[in-house]
């Protein structure tokens, strides 16, 4: 847990969507720990309410909404209540993703395509799209996209996936000029095989985790508070000056386009 003395991100407000599980609340939280006041969302209420549960209980200054972050109308409602919550927001971590198919890429449905690139791309750039404004507003500010390992290293029978994935690489370099003549920087976190529920498909197979862990040298999967630190990291002044960039956290896998 961070130190009390540490809070860099004092006086921020901030944004975490799918935030309620897994690596998304182990970013609510060290956020909150550091100081900022955060904003959760799921697309479950008894989610939300668990999550804010858990972290009001560790003394943190959180709220949270329903938000499907596919849809217009609930990225306009967690923005809103964020703004009226808090009065403003300062940092935005896009991590909401889907994945409803697993097999060979060419056996993929236009349907399911479709799903995963409508939410894992589309809703994350419409995210930014609509909350720069208010970042700017702030006098500047910090987006963090979620990526994946599965950008540089697509993962067997997660093609679609894994494009999506790199996808969301572009299209954080695309956004740096633009964002920076608001003062605003977008970075990427790329988490590797971290044990999570999204992840189980990879994690509780033994005979699909065995092949994985043997690429990984610190041969273990990765867990949520170890993606955390660097989010907040990017979200504070100290990363000042670093925008366009992704950071890897996978123990070590390498892995380059």
């Amino acid at each position: 847990m961070a130190s009390t003395a540490t809070q860099k991100l004092s006086g921020k407000v901030a944004i975490v969507t799918a935030s309620t599980d897994g690596i998304g609340y182990a970013i609510a939280e060290r956020l909150g720990q550091d100081g900022a006041k955060v904003m959760v969302s799921s697309r479950k209420q008894k989610n939300v309410d668990a999550a804010i549960e858990k972290l009001r209980a560790k003394n943190l200054d959180v709220y949270g909404t329903v938000c499907h972050v596919g849809k217009k109308e609930d990225r306009a409602s967690l923005i809103q209540q964020t703004l009226d919550q808090y009065g403003g927001i300062d940092i935005v971590v896009s991590n909401a993703a889907v994945n409803p198919f697993f097999g060979q890429m060419l056996d993929c449905s236009e349907d399911q395509w479709d799903k995963i690139f409508d939410l894992n791309v589309k809703s994350t750039f419409m995210l930014i799209k609509e909350t720069a404004p208010h970042l700017q507003n702030r006098g500047g500010g910090s987006i963090v996209v979620v990526s994946s390992i599965a950008a540089f290293n697509p993962i067997s029978m997660l093609g679609p996936y894994s494009v999506s994935k790199t996808a969301l690489l572009g299209l954080i370099k695309a956004l740096v000029p633009q964002l920076a003549a608001m003062n605003i920087r977008i970075n990427g976190l790329a988490p590797g095989i971290i044990d999570t529920s999204f992840s189980q498909a990879l994690t509780s197979n033994k005979e699909i985790a065995k092949p994985i862990l043997s690429m990984v040298p610190l041969n273990r999967f990765g867990q949520p508070p170890e993606c955390a630190g660097i989010v907040s990291f990017l979200s504070s002044e100290d990363a000042s000056y670093i925008t366009g960039e992704t950071v890897m956290v996978t123990g070590g896998i390498p892995a380059r386009l």
